[in-house]
């Protein structure tokens, strides 16, 4: 019976030993099963997310991966140039919301590169593209962080988002960012990402890229940076708003002392230099408590501007807008005509407002004046001005554009330099000065200044004192059309208004004309009768140094050759004993006209050497008489022409073939006698420095002896 029982227990045992077993090894089993299980739903989720992702970036970002740098137009800063006893200098920087100068990789200093490594993406050499130790904590502080901030951005990255301006704060563009670095690295090298790198990003004071953040804060080129210098750039990269020295200068010290640390932790400089660099003071260009100054450009580099702005329009077809965009983002290099010496003679006498005429009765407003001078032979204006005193303003009222009338410094363009060009007068034709003449084409007729009138006298008089009778009836005989075509072919914008007798004959110009179209007509007596078109600049380059713009001598061939010597005869004496005394030289042979406006509210000389033609306006913005004891035009020129003609060797004008004298002009007794042969009078000997004008019955009563006034008769 125990034995039975023994045995019975022995089964019961085994039986549940048995059934022990295979319940852990069910339990195995099971565990197995669904691990294997749940390890195949990832795998599949994996695939098929694979899959997907893949799908979406061949459908959503392939487009968008392949960032070519060339691809993008950067807005780089223009400049102007000038040459200097044959070195091109810089003139100014041109730039609208964006300062950026471009720079190439050789000319940025190591020191430079480097702080960017230490401090921004110190395994930049080595990952490609991305760095993924720092990506991975970036998605980390992410998603377990819930931050919108990824961080982790390698240099290329940075690069990537500077040139495309795509910074969505999302998991799309981040990615899409990443694939972008990672293709980016395949086709450009390290050395080409950093020099796109520094020249693209923002360090503050609307400084884009390291060139114009050195000379914005240092007033050097990146060239020149010390160690100190490029840590303390660079450190401005983080957050231009704290970091900027011109923000706190304290702030950006730290910062820079932190990246030299890193410098020299990660082995880029030794521990001398990174003693020396924290040591270093630096200066910058302007203290942060200074109120930053808007860079004022000059009257010539306005009118610089304009004329390229002008031409892009007319030559490339586009609108002005596109023009203006094009010249001010574009990267251009443009040069100038400038002379910078004759330039200063310029800005010396009109900034300082001591240096100008003085009125006897001083007026509310501000005395005036705008000049323009030409070299005759290649047109190239090389200094003005268009405003007297400071310049406070960019694009104001640029005086060299505005328009008033010339008065009689138009009379050698409009009348009498066509009349000798079609040979109806010779310098001593005769004409009858008399106050009731009758002109074939009109019941008007001028008076002189003062009343007086001389009686019988020849062309050469009526200019040199500036008859407005003799000009109204050389005007008569040559025809209001043959005048009006010779001034439209020098370049003159007329009115339909202005084909009469008193704005061609008086130039009484119905909306007037500018001291540059002034300035360039008189290039036709002193260049053989060739008149050459002004122009501010040379030529146009784009950023790669290609031509954009060729802005060659234009000429057009005015008068002839004898027509622009006699003219010059006849101007040098005008100088030397007529209206334009004032402007006489001694040292140098100078011709020019004067010209005053009715009731004395402008006041105009146009004269030339043999090297220079320059036209000066004088009077008030808004138009009154003005007041001075001698023609204040004539006064300015000379203080400007006489100092730049100082060292220049003497030449003489050309001499002219004087045709034998007419007698065709006024109501002349014995009109019918031909004139005997009489040889032209001698010319008057070379006077002293200090001349007296002739006495003339047009010299005005008064204070203001100027005797070129013309009034014309109502």
């Amino acid at each position: 019976m125990n034995l039975f029982k023994s045995k019975k227990s022995k089964r019961a045992a085994k039986t549940a030993a048995s059934a022990m077993a295979f319940t852990v090894g069910g339990l195995a089993r099971t565990i197995l099963k669904v691990f294997l299980t749940v390890l195949l739903i990832f795998l599949t989720t994996g695939m098929i997310f694979t899959c997907i992702f893949a799908v979406y970036v061949k459908t959503c970002l392939s487009s968008d991966l392949n960032v070519s740098m060339e691809d993008y137009q950067l807005d780089l800063s223009t400049t102007l140039y000038y040459e200097d006893e044959g070195e091109t200098k810089e003139l100014t920087t041109l730039y609208s919301t964006v300062n950026r100068i471009w720079v190439d990789y050789d000319e940025i200093p190591k020191y430079l590169e480097h702080a960017a490594v230490a401090i921004e993406d110190q395994r930049f050499y080595d990952h490609k593209g991305v760095d993924w130790y720092r990506t991975i904590g970036a998605f980390g502080n992410m998603f377990l962080g819930m931050r919108s901030d990824f961080g982790g951005s390698t240099i290329t990255q940075q690069l990537i988002k500077n040139i495309t301006q795509d910074d969505d704060i999302t998991v799309q563009r981040k990615l899409l960012e990443i694939f972008r670095a990672l293709d980016l690295e395949k086709r450009y090298s390290k050395e080409e990402i950093m020099l796109w790198y520094l020249n693209v990003i923002y360090l503050g004071s609307g400084c884009y890229g390291v060139e114009a953040a050195a000379e914005t804060y240092f007033g050097k080129h990146v060239s020149e940076l010390s160690l100190a210098e490029c840590a303390s750039l660079i450190g401005i990269t983080n957050n231009p708003s704290r970091y900027s020295p011109y923000a706190d200068v304290e702030a950006n010290k730290e910062r820079q002392e932190i990246i030299l640390w890193e410098m020299y932790d990660q082995g880029y400089i030794t521990r001398e230099e990174y003693e020396q660099a924290v040591a270093e003071e630096l200066t910058f260009v302007r203290s942060t408590t200074e109120e930053y100054t808007q860079q004022i450009y000059s009257y010539y580099v306005e009118t610089v501007i304009n004329d390229v702005l002008t031409d892009l329009v007319e030559q490339r077809g586009i609108s002005l807008q596109a023009a203006r965009q094009l010249l001010y983002s574009g990267g251009y290099q443009v040069y100038t005509c400038l002379d910078m010496d004759i330039q200063n003679q310029v800005d010396s006498v009109y900034e300082n407002m001591e240096n100008l005429p003085q009125s006897w009765a001083p007026s509310d407003q501000q005395f005036q004046s705008a000049i323009v001078v030409m070299d005759p032979y290649t047109g190239e204006i090389v200094a003005l001005s268009g405003g007297t005193g400071e310049k406070t303003a960019n694009f104001e009222l640029n005086r060299v554009d505005s328009k008033r009338p010339p008065g009689s410094s138009f009379k050698p363009l409009a009348v009498y330099g066509p009349a000798f060009d079609v040979g109806i007068v010779t310098q001593y034709t005769q004409v009858n000065d008399a106050p009731d003449i009758k002109l074939s084409g009109t019941t008007w007729y001028p008076r002189n200044s003062g009343g007086g009138n001389r009686g019988i006298t020849t062309i050469r008089q009526g200019i040199i004192s500036s008859l407005n009778t003799v000009a109204a009836q050389t005007l008569d005989k040559l025809s209001l059309q043959t005048s009006w075509d010779y001034l439209t072919k020098m370049g003159f914008e007329l009115v339909e208004s202005d084909l009469n007798y008193a704005p061609l004959a008086l130039g009484q110009l119905s909306e007037g004309t500018t001291v540059r179209n002034m300035a360039q007509a008189y290039t036709a007596f002193a260049n053989k009768g060739v008149m050459t078109y002004g122009r501010t600049y040379t030529r146009v380059l784009d950023a790669q140094g290609n031509v954009v713009l060729e802005n060659e001598p234009e000429t057009v061939t005015v008068f002839k050759e004898n027509t622009a010597a006699n003219m010059t005869d006849i101007l040098e004496d005008a100088v030397t004993y007529g209206t334009g005394s004032a402007a006489y030289l001694g040292f140098m042979p100078v011709a020019g006209k004067t010209g005053t406006t009715s009731a004395d509210c402008d006041r105009y000389f146009v004269g030339y050497t043999p090297y220079y033609v320059a036209a000066v306006w004088t009077g008030y913005d808004m138009p009154e008489p003005m007041r001075f004891s001698s023609n204040p035009a004539a006064q300015i020129w000379k203080s400007i022409m006489g100092p730049i003609h100082e060292d220049l060797e003497y030449v003489a004008f050309p001499t002219p073939v004087i045709g034998a004298p007419t007698t065709i002009f006024g109501d002349l007794e014995e009109e019918e006698e031909e004139p005997e042969e009489t040889t032209p009078p001698e010319e008057t000997p070379t006077p002293e420095p200090t001349p007296t004008p002739e006495p003339s019955p047009e010299v005005s009563a008064g204070p203001t002896t100027d005797s070129d006034i013309d009034v014309p008769e109502e």
